[in-house]
């Protein structure tokens, strides 16, 4: 890995209840994974908690990144693809949809490397015009996807063999830990669908036009591959070097 440093890489946070001990408060928080594993792969993760900023701060922000990471979480808001809640959608978190479309404006006007996973990715598809299934058994038949609440489940995902992502993560096909309610449904026009589960549905997208603009349906950060993080690190790498190169010699 090129340059002196390990490449920044901002985890987008949730905002949720949570307690420990006898505190019970709101907490900007990410599950460990994403963070251990982007460690273990010499990348140094910070988290980005959910809060509003002007563009210009936020661009400033992003500018101080060499990778942006899309975490998981509960549904995006419906209304962000004009549809109405469905039954079974979670409760909107909506200042961390609007924070996570700012973030990921910015990260795509820097020309940042991104990764979207799960509900990253559904939001990814929604932020450039897509839309979502509401409640994936609704359309599939089967509980597969999430089988267990609080659990994951693992199912066979299938890479288009010409995708960035193959060629990025080197495998063609191989069981991945899973569980998300949500699905991409309409794909936005500047997006690809790269990946897809027997049953037909979209696992993986990616852009047509930018360089490292990718979204799983998987849970990558809990795989034991950890191929798709991999890349992400190694685009973040590529990032810092080439800035460390146009930096100013002293």
């Amino acid at each position: 890995m090129g340059g002196r440093e390990r490449p920044v890489i901002g985890v987008t946070a949730y905002d949720e209840k949570a307690a420990w001990g006898s505190w019970h408060t709101d907490a900007s928080l990410v599950p460990a994974d994403y963070v251990r594993t982007l460690a273990a792969l010499r990348a140094n993760p910070v988290i980005l908690p959910v809060h509003e900023q002007p563009e210009d701060t936020l661009d400033a922000l992003v500018r101080r990144l060499d990778g942006l990471l899309l975490t998981g979480g509960p549904d995006v808001d419906p209304a962000r693809y004009g549809a109405e809640p469905h039954p079974r959608s979670q409760p909107p978190r909506l200042q961390r949809d609007a924070r996570e479309i700012a973030l990921l404006g910015a990260a795509e006007r820097t020309g940042l490397p991104v990764l979207a996973i799960c509900r990253g990715m559904q939001l990814l598809n929604v932020a450039h015009g897509g839309t979502l299934i509401q409640h994936l058994p609704d359309v599939v038949g089967h509980e597969e996807h999430s089988p267990t609440p609080g659990a994951m489940s693992t199912h066979l995902v299938h890479i288009a063999p010409d995708s960035l992502l193959h060629e990025v993560i080197g495998w063609n096909e191989r069981y991945v830990p899973t569980h998300h309610h949500q699905a991409v449904e309409h794909l936005a026009s500047d997006l690809s669908a790269v990946a897809w589960t027997d049953d037909g549905t979209v696992e993986a997208i990616e852009s047509r036009t930018r360089p490292f603009l990718i979204g799983v349906q998987w849970h990558a950060e809990a795989d034991d591959d950890m191929s798709v993080l991999e890349a992400l690190v190694r685009e973040a790498a590529t990032m810092l070097a080439a800035r460390e190169e146009l930096a100013p010699r002293i």
